[in-house]
């Protein structure tokens, strides 16, 4: 007979243990009923609040759960670990909670107001050091001191018991919600939460279809499925940072290709307007990480069409000093802000003209830079013109070649367009 095939998830008997050991530590979060997204969707969607966390992510699961197991003697030169933020902001509170040492590896560009609550959670049990540009190169730093230290290193996804941690989220899914679930969304970063979540699931809810999603600057987890192996990105887009890793946990990879349906990518400028349309529309405060989910039903939209579904709203460490950048990345996605470089002859009125005979009633100059060149007949602008809705965008390129406008059209050139924009 074939040799039966060993299963890699995490016990439902293990996430049921870690749930008990949780209880004091971790807030049960709501699982709500979204009436707006429901009617957008034609489905029935409820949202796991684990924005509404203690340390405003569902990190803390696993953080504090995996510190738990530890032993006294394991514990006696201190812990490290590396993070984007909200795993350390977790792995922060348990220090202060259980009053160990605590290193924590961030890197150089997370959000200042993550690094100020991993302070702030951890109080005088943490030292925070920010470095390396992704959370790669903080990650290998963190694994060096653990080795010079002998410290116990803390790993934001890829160990079993930081996979039980998560797997509780799927715990209190599945007792709160009132009706079965026929999709669970999901959002993907180094694959933790949706190991744990497809653990529980794969046995108490076989049926569920569980989608993962990631942003689609980073990936990992959706190339390393296709592949069937683990893939090292090259490089990634760092916007959502709280899901952009460059490689995925082995065991959270092995469990994943078990338990997911499929990974679906999101665009991160469609991150940055779920952001804005949950805070706007919702009064709900999603950091881009924890928008994914939400952000991916107008890409599964004729799949869940009237059925039951949960999205995991994963966290909401959002730094308030992005806004401007959120939204800007939002309005280029939607195609209602367009930058472009205009020859202007270099003449008495001929902005004006541009001004008269190019731009719509409702269109609007957001942005300009011009310098006057010596001794030549042209002088290029950098012009941004937002438009009132995306039908806007052909008509306003029309009236610049009947005006016969020398330009050039900057977002579709990546290369060109971070270094002017």
């Amino acid at each position: 007979m074939p040799e039966a095939k060993v299963s890699s998830t995490v016990s439902v008997q293990n996430i049921q243990e870690a749930a008990h050991v949780l209880k004091d530590v971790a807030v049960r979060t709501p699982l709500m009923y979204n009436h707006q997204l429901s009617e957008q969707t034609e489905a029935k969607i409820w949202l796991k609040r684990e924005d509404l966390q203690v340390v405003r992510s569902y990190k803390i699961r696993g953080a504090f759960h995996k510190i738990q197991s530890l032993t006294d003697k394991e514990l006696e030169n201190g812990i490290v670990c590396a993070s984007a933020g909200n795993h350390a902001q977790g792995v922060a509170f348990a220090c202060a909670q259980k009053q160990i040492r605590g290193t924590i590896f961030m890197p150089v560009p997370t959000p200042e107001q993550k690094v100020k609550q991993v302070k702030m959670f951890g109080k005088e049990y943490v030292d925070v050091r920010l470095v390396g540009d992704t959370f790669d190169d903080s990650f290998d730093e963190a694994i060096t001191f653990s080795n010079q230290q002998k410290a116990a290193f803390i790993p934001p996804f890829d160990d079993p018991k930081i996979i039980e941690g998560q797997g509780t989220v799927g715990k209190e899914i599945l007792e709160d919600a009132e009706e079965p679930i026929d999709y669970l969304v999901v959002p993907v970063g180094g694959g933790g939460l949706s190991a744990g979540i497809g653990s529980y699931f794969s046995v108490l809810s076989p049926s569920t279809k569980i989608i993962g999603v990631e942003p689609a600057g980073a990936p990992a987890m959706k190339k390393s499925l296709e592949e069937g192996k683990l893939i090292t990105l090259d490089k990634i887009d760092k916007f959502v940072d709280g899901a952009a890793v460059k490689r995925v946990g082995e065991h959270t990879f092995n469990i994943c290709r078990e338990v997911l349906e499929k990974v679906i990518t999101v665009p991160e400028g469609k991150v940055c307007s779920t952001i804005l349309q949950l805070y706007n529309e919702q009064a709900i405060v999603a950091e881009p990480a924890g928008s994914l989910a939400v952000a991916a039903l107008d890409f599964l939209k004729e799949e869940i069409k009237g059925k039951n579904v949960v999205c995991v709203v994963s966290g909401s460490n959002n730094d308030i000093t992005r806004t401007a950048e959120i939204k800007e990345r939002s309005m280029l996605y939607e195609g209602l802000k367009h930058y472009f470089i205009v020859d202007f002859p270099q003449r008495a009125g001929a902005l004006r003209e541009f001004l008269d005979n190019v731009l719509g009633p409702e269109d609007d100059i957001a942005h300009f830079e011009y310098s006057k060149k010596t001794s030549r007949e042209q002088g290029p602008a950098l012009i941004g013109i937002e438009v009132k809705a995306k039908k806007d965008f052909e008509p306003l390129v029309g009236r610049m070649e009947a005006a016969n406008i020398n330009y050039e059209y900057v977002n579709n050139q990546p290369h060109l367009f971070r270094f002017l924009i």
